[in-house]
């Protein structure tokens, strides 16, 4: 009974508060991230020189250093030149640049995987190489990066809980603090990863809706 109580009085209003920040994290992140990434992958594969030399350099950047360390150099290091953000903005700012290098990855392995003969094909319709990247390349090369970008996703839904070391309380912040409060470390934390295996669970759940939507028939390619 006294469980259950402290549970409806304390831990479910204040897991609740935490998923409710958790989700205003990833929804933002993941979308400024995929987007971010479409256009990373983009510029490496068809990209000038400098462009792509640059895009190179940022995923070396953002997929070598620790997600930890960038966000303190977000939230701890910009005030050095007096630029100061909320630990809200810098936790979006450190996911979504992280998020989109990975993303950038998987835009740019499927983009390579698209034929140079339909890029042929389309300039010989008259299309602009802007035109076919965009109209041609691009939809097709999604639709084959959408488990990798789907597998990302998930993950920032694990990894958003690094936002309570920037003290953005979010749903592990909250758990850490009702832990120390309570001592109750083995319940706090055992309903802190039930709430985050809803959260995958959901995601995977619709990212596989949003695959046999986007599915082409005829073009699906299984293993006997």
């Amino acid at each position: 009974m006294e469980e259950w109580l402290y549970i409806q009085n304390e831990a479910a209003p204040a897991l609740l508060r935490g998923f409710r920040m958790s989700v205003q994290l990833i929804v933002p992140s993941a979308t400024l991230g995929l987007l971010l990434g479409i256009l990373v992958g983009t510029l490496r594969v068809f990209g000038n020189r400098a462009a792509a030399a640059a895009a190179n350099l940022y995923v070396t950047i953002f997929r070598g250093v620790p997600l930890v360390v960038q966000l303190f150099v977000w939230y701890f290091g910009l005030p050095y030149w007096n630029i100061y953000l909320t630990p809200f903005t810098a936790a979006i700012l450190g996911f979504t640049l992280c998020s989109a290098a990975y993303h950038s990855e998987y835009i740019r392995g499927a983009l390579l995987s698209i034929k140079r003969g339909q890029m042929l094909a389309a300039h010989s319709l008259g299309f602009t190489r802007t035109q076919t990247i965009f109209s041609v390349i691009l939809p097709q090369a999604m639709r084959r990066a959408l488990p990798g970008c789907g597998n990302e996703i998930i993950y920032l839904i694990k990894y958003s809980s690094l936002a309570y070391m920037i003290t953005c309380i979010e749903l592990t912040g909250e758990g850490k603090i009702l832990a120390s409060d309570s001592f109750k470390f083995t319940e706090v934390f055992l309903m802190v990863g039930l709430c985050y295996l809803v959260m995958t669970t959901l995601a995977t759940l619709l990212l596989h809706a949003l695959e046999v939507r986007l599915r082409l028939p005829g073009f699906e390619h299984r293993s006997v």
